[in-house]
């Protein structure tokens, strides 16, 4: 069974629970894509904070937030939810 029939054989109810959940992974990755730039690149940015999250911790967590935001981006897109 392809790719293309098991879409077939999905419910209306399964439908919309992988359209909600393909959202959410969406939105979420954003989120995290945004925040791991906001901690990577945080000396960019003027908030005063940067004394206090600009040691290589911070920039790596924020490297590791962006990755995890594009892979969530990702997942969205693709919709293997029932595999």
């Amino acid at each position: 069974m392809d790719e293309r029939e098991i879409k077939e054989n999905l419910s209306r109810r399964d439908k919309r629970f992988i359209n909600a959940r393909s959202i959410m992974d969406i939105g979420m990755g954003l989120l995290w894509t945004a925040m791991g730039i906001f901690l990577a690149f945080i000396d960019r940015f003027n908030t005063g904070l940067e004394a206090q999250f600009s040691d290589p911790v911070m920039k790596g967590f924020g490297v590791i937030a962006i990755l995890y935001g594009i892979f969530r981006i990702y997942r969205g897109f693709k919709k293997k939810y029932f595999k």
